[in-house]
């Protein structure tokens, strides 16, 4: 399950499960690139990666806008001249109200930063990847994508879209040697979890069998797994990392 020689792009990597997962792969021998809308998160985590002895790139990076995420690969391809892993884990939580409550712009900021940026990220790497014939990538969905959380709709939404972009993708892209899967984590440890008040947070646990939250790196590592060599029959799917909250 090394990663040396690899090049991996992961977003929203300045802290949290990004962070855990830039940590884990840089630790098995990926470069990393620490796609981070903000710079000062990027360039620390980016500085703290190259005091392990591993290659880092910091790029601000809004996913939700194609600018931005074709410039991101545009650099990574002029000093790496190659990518071989993407994780798309840029996300936000946003408030926590009824359907018929959410303000229509703040729905459309949740939808952009996680489906339609995971899907801008995906189009910026696809074809440096299918050019070397061979990829992985990672989509962070949400154990609310599957099950959907009251008072959460647009991020239940965006969510159980990424579910469905991921299969898409991974047919399209099994000819070329590109693999394309998603992850499902039900409430992980960070500081979005905190978002929730003690009592949202504790009516999450209670529907997790396991009953407690995750941490950042159990996610760090099936993502580990899904973008090593292990993994070269596994395309289209979507793990759960969830305590046994799920069960299809």
């Amino acid at each position: 399950m090394d990663l040396s020689g690899k090049v991996a792009i992961v977003t929203g990597a300045g802290r949290g499960i990004g962070w855990a997962i830039a940590q884990r792969l840089a630790k098995d021998g990926a470069s990393l690139v620490i796609a981070d809308i903000e710079e000062k998160n990027a360039k620390e985590k980016a500085t703290m990666i190259r005091q392990t002895k591993r290659e880092a790139l910091a790029i601000q990076t809004d996913v939700s806008k194609w600018r931005d995420v074709e410039s991101m690969v545009k650099k990574v391809m002029t000093q790496f001249n190659r990518v071989d892993i993407l994780v798309n884990n840029a996300g936000i939580l946003g408030p926590y109200l009824r359907g018929c409550e959410y303000p229509e712009e703040i729905w459309d900021q949740i939808i952009a930063v996680h489906l339609k940026g995971t899907f801008l990220c995906c189009k910026a790497v696809l074809s440096p990847m299918m050019a070397q014939r061979s990829g992985k990538i990672v989509n962070i969905a949400s154990i609310v994508g599957k099950e959907g959380n009251a008072n959460q709709a647009p991020y239940s939404a965006a969510k159980a879209g990424i579910i469905g972009l991921t299969k898409a993708l991974a047919k399209e892209m099994a000819p070329h040697n590109v693999y394309v899967n998603c992850v499902s984590p039900a409430l992980i440890e960070t500081d979005m979890a905190k978002e929730f008040t003690a009592d949202q947070r504790s009516f999450l646990i209670s529907k997790i069998p396991l009953g407690r939250m995750g941490k950042p790196e159990e996610v760090a590592a099936v993502v580990k797994f899904l973008v090593s060599d292990e993994a070269s029959f596994v395309t289209g799917q979507c793990y759960d990392i969830s305590g046994g909250r799920a069960v299809y």
